[in-house]
């Protein structure tokens, strides 16, 4: 999976990218969110524990630091990750461009198309095994949301990349996660920090 943390600047002026009803049914602002769900606190994001979904978080090797937020659930796997954004501006336009752009040099094919959440990139990764042969093509959906001052992206794979029963759940889950973006000044692309769960937030499944 890219990192947007990577990626060049982009002009400041894109519009914000995002469901007519976000601030309503979510993905929701940390001061949206009702505050007395029992929500599952990693930091720059909070997700609402359900029957069936399993969380694992992503660390980086060198740095030890979480970078992503791995979602197991209707045999589908849901990675996302909250970056900083401008107030008034969007990122997903510009983010969508280059993640094709990079898909593209590893061989890869990219379609845009209208999802739930606006416009999607359906993906043809190419999957190389341990043994560094080409292997098959992996199919993974890349969705965004802008919102205020934060940008959560989220990769989509397994049966809700194509099957639309389990599409529709993950969906739902993708909207019921929390974005916490904090007063912190911080350049707008750099990830949200996030980490491990505190043990009176519940643990990594439901």
């Amino acid at each position: 999976m890219s990192d947007i943390e990577n990626i060049d600047d982009f002009p400041v002026d894109q519009p914000k990218s995002a469901p007519a009803d976000r601030a309503a049914n979510g993905p929701l602002d940390e001061s949206e969110a009702n505050p007395v769900r029992p929500y599952v606190d990693l930091g720059g994001v909070k997700v609402l524990p359900r029957e069936g979904l399993h969380l694992r978080l992503e660390v980086e090797e060198g740095s030890k630091r979480v970078v992503a937020v791995g979602l197991d659930y209707a045999n589908s796997t849901l990675q996302v990750q909250p970056f900083a954004a401008p107030r008034s501006s969007g990122l997903w336009h510009e983010i969508r461009d280059q993640i094709a752009e990079q898909i593209a040099r590893q061989g890869g094919t990219t379609t845009v198309r209208e999802g739930s959440f606006g416009p999607e990139l359906l993906a043809q990764i190419p999957v190389t095994t341990a043994d560094g042969q080409a292997g098959q093509m992996r199919l993974a959906r890349f969705i965004g949301v802008d919102g205020p001052r934060w940008f959560l992206r989220g990769v989509i794979a397994g049966e809700a990349a194509t099957n639309p029963a389990a599409a529709a759940k993950v969906e739902d889950l993708f909207r019921s996660i929390v974005v916490v973006r904090g007063d912190t000044p911080m350049p707008p692309r750099d990830l949200i920090p996030l980490r491990m769960p505190a043990p009176s937030s519940g643990g990594p499944g439901a």
